[in-house]
């Protein structure tokens, strides 16, 4: 058989050594996926929250295939159908106006600090700087490195562009000391998801909603892991009584397929003709894909199963923290879920989990097509 470790080793940049599982995955079904050997595992990454229907699910193999048959790509120079679909059902099923669509999360994120610049420059005296929190993570541009609460990820690639200031998360009065006359906006995550699943009191959402509203600026969203029903609801934001400015979201939009996207209210969408654009973003094959994912998503209330399935997820998890004194917290809300461990175990009891092939799944032979 081919050594793809051998190859992956000689040619591909070591961007990913530190999380690279020794495992070549050749097919996937609904939660399942197959190794090059035929060796099944039940999928828990979900492609880092992007397979949101898992596998190879009829309704996102039938679009791509479908729209692959008829248009793959064209600029945004002219229109089609799915990006306009996509795009109305977006505003019609949230709080927002206006829709822009990037090819991931990344550019969503750059979009939204671009957009809140702009309307900086234009209703706040020039104001620019973007307030965003420690333990966040917003993407790995210089500029979203900058943006992003981690010392670690700041570290190799300094000077970072200004204008984000990180500040204490799930602490207003944090928020309240860094806003000045240069700030635009605020950038949260709901739910801190890379750095743990950190979840903010109750009532910290409102407050920096009405903060934000009292001085004139920005609420950005940054929904990225914590979008598209994930926690139990559509959004996020649906769940904290708030109505952001804009929201950013990518991950799970497309099923698989990558796509990202800004939502923006009326009041804030201040892009005008060559304020912003891109080569690939909003093409029809992503957005045809997109469109039919969100409409499954929203036709048969995954949101709601998410909420239930993550209940009874919490629910198992808390009665083996009770049988397994290692377990110090388990947290989440929706399908967005952790388990802190009293000592650094996390990577031994993956490397455990992959070697595990319980009878259930071992009686499942790869499928042939």
């Amino acid at each position: 058989m081919t050594d793809w470790f051998e190859i992956e080793k000689t040619y591909y940049m070591r961007t990913f050594e530190k999380v690279r599982l020794p495992v070549v995955l050749v097919k996937g079904k609904g939660a399942m996926v197959w190794d090059e050997k035929g060796k099944p595992y039940l999928d828990f990454v979900g492609g880092w929250a992007v397979n949101c229907l898992g596998h190879a699910h009829p309704v996102v193999v039938g679009a791509l295939v479908a729209q692959a048959k008829k248009l793959i790509h064209t600029s945004n120079q002219f229109y089609t159908i799915p990006q306009l679909q996509l795009a109305e059902l977006l505003v019609k099923n949230s709080c927002f106006n206006r829709v822009f669509f990037a090819n991931s999360g990344l550019e969503a994120n750059e979009g939204a600090a671009k957009l809140a610049r702009r309307y900086g420059k234009l209703k706040l005296n020039g104001a620019y700087e973007v307030i965003t929190a420690l333990g966040s993570f917003h993407g790995r541009s210089l500029a979203m490195t900058a943006a992003t609460g981690q010392e670690s990820f700041h570290t190799p690639y300094t000077p970072l562009p200004e204008g984000f200031i990180n500040v204490k998360y799930n602490d207003i009065e944090a928020i309240k000391a860094a806003t000045t006359e240069k700030t635009a906006a605020v950038m949260l995550e709901l739910i801190e998801a890379e750095t743990g699943v950190n979840i903010p009191a109750e009532d910290y959402i409102k407050k920096v909603r009405q903060w934000c509203t009292e001085k004139g600026i920005l609420l950005i969203l940054d929904e990225i892991q914590t979008g598209i029903g994930r926690l139990g609801s559509l959004f996020g934001y649906q769940l904290y009584g708030v109505e952001p400015d804009i929201i950013t979201l990518a991950k799970g939009l497309a099923g698989g397929v990558p796509i990202g996207a800004i939502l923006a209210k009326e009041s804030c969408s201040v892009f005008v003709a060559g304020d912003h654009g891109g080569t690939f973003g909003g093409n029809p094959l992503a957005c045809a894909v997109g469109y039919a994912t969100m409409k499954y998503i929203i036709e048969k209330n995954i949101a709601a199963a998410a909420d239930r399935i993550g209940r009874y997820l919490m629910d198992r998890l808390y009665q083996l923290k009770q049988k397994q004194p290692i377990i110090t917290e388990v947290r989440g809300r929706g399908l967005l879920v952790a388990v802190e461990f009293r000592t650094e175990v996390g990577q031994e009891v993956l490397m455990s989990c992959l070697e595990m092939v319980y009878s259930s799944i071992r009686s499942n032979p790869m499928p042939s097509a």
